[in-house]
């Protein structure tokens, strides 16, 4: 069966492409059962590759130039970090009519987060994320790339009003630009870019026992504002658990680095809507979770007053949204 796609310019996926694949430049592994991973990955299609392999094949030609920065650097954190991530076991050429760099990860066992269901140990998923986040900023730097998601918020304030606007009707427009703002006041990182993940999404993280088991997919790691990861407070977490986790990270995080950590989350949630919401379901559910997370009452921006929230309903009531101009490709959401 085809993998399904997601993006247009995709390219044909499927089993036994794999196999060739596998069969042509590691025969070795060209025994072993081929089968679809059923994940909703938007950056690569998976395999499971016998019982302890998997095949990753990019998606886009953005997640292919990730390949060879995931062989250098992974297991480099890997001997850091508290948590597994992928070891790289194979880097795949182009070939068998693929036109990208591809891998072969040993694989990790765990399940995805479901957005929105609650976690069965808030408070240690909490923590477990706060020592991944403070040990990422103690990998050495040195000779590390910029991170996907390197730029200052700033830099993305034109593309993330233009997404609002575009999104009016659907999005509560007006908590939306408050949080917005608030997180283009706070102060920026004043020291030197750090390690960071960059794409902390139920995607890319795999839970175990209510614990984070591992991190699966660092597409968007590299050297930039902490602030970043701290998307997973909201991607990844309830309300009870972003307060345990803003404990366990304690002075790791003062307030403007939350207040961009809320900006960053926003930003991505937005961009996902709008690109995904024809095109994935689920990555739309998930970005919409998040955006209510950050704009409903119980948040910071809070409800828009006495007259109600500024949410317009889909009711064709009002002014028609504007249309988005088309996406560039620094604009395509990467990473899972």
């Amino acid at each position: 069966m085809a993998d399904p796609k997601t993006h247009a310019d995709e390219p044909d996926m499927d089993e036994t492409l794999v196999r060739r694949l596998v069969a042509a430049q590691f025969p070795a592994w060209s025994g072993l059962p081929v089968r679809r991973v059923h994940a909703t990955g938007t950056a690569n299609a998976l395999y499971r590759l016998g019982e302890d392999k998997v095949v990753r094949l990019p998606r886009t030609p953005g997640s292919a130039a990730d390949v060879e920065g995931e062989h250098r650097w992974l297991p480099r954190l890997a001997a850091a970090l508290p948590v597994p991530v992928p070891e790289p076991l194979g880097l795949g050429r182009p070939g068998e009519g693929f036109p990208y760099a591809w891998s072969v990860f040993r694989w990790l066992d765990g399940a995805t987060p479901e957005p929105g269901a609650p976690l069965t140990e808030p408070a240690l998923f909490a923590e477990d994320i706060a020592g991944l986040l403070v040990a990422l900023r103690e990998v050495d730097p040195a000779g590390a790339p910029a991170a996907y998601r390197s730029e200052p918020l700033a830099a993305r304030d034109s593309r993330t009003r233009e997404v609002i606007a575009g999104l009016r009707g659907t999005v509560d427009e007006r908590a939306a630009t408050a949080v917005w703002d608030a997180a283009l006041r706070a102060p920026g990182w004043q020291r030197g870019p750090v390690w960071t993940h960059g794409d902390l999404q139920p995607g890319n993280v795999l839970v175990d026992g209510g614990r984070l088991g591992a991190v699966i997919d660092f597409g968007c790691m590299g050297l930039g504002d902490p602030a970043v990861d701290l998307i997973s407070a909201w991607y990844l977490m309830d309300a009870a658990a972003r307060a345990a986790l803003r404990a366990a990270l304690g002075l790791a995080a003062d307030d403007a680095m939350w207040a961009r950590g809320k900006g960053w989350a926003l930003s991505i949630a937005l961009d996902e809507l709008s690109y995904y919401r024809e095109r994935n379901p689920r990555m739309a559910r998930i970005a919409t979770h998040v955006i209510g997370q950050l704009t409903g009452p119980n948040s910071p921006a809070g409800p828009a007053g006495p007259t109600g929230p500024a949410h317009r309903p889909t009711s064709g009531l009002g002014p028609p949204p504007p249309a988005l101009s088309a996406p560039t490709a620094a604009d395509v959401p990467r990473g899972q």
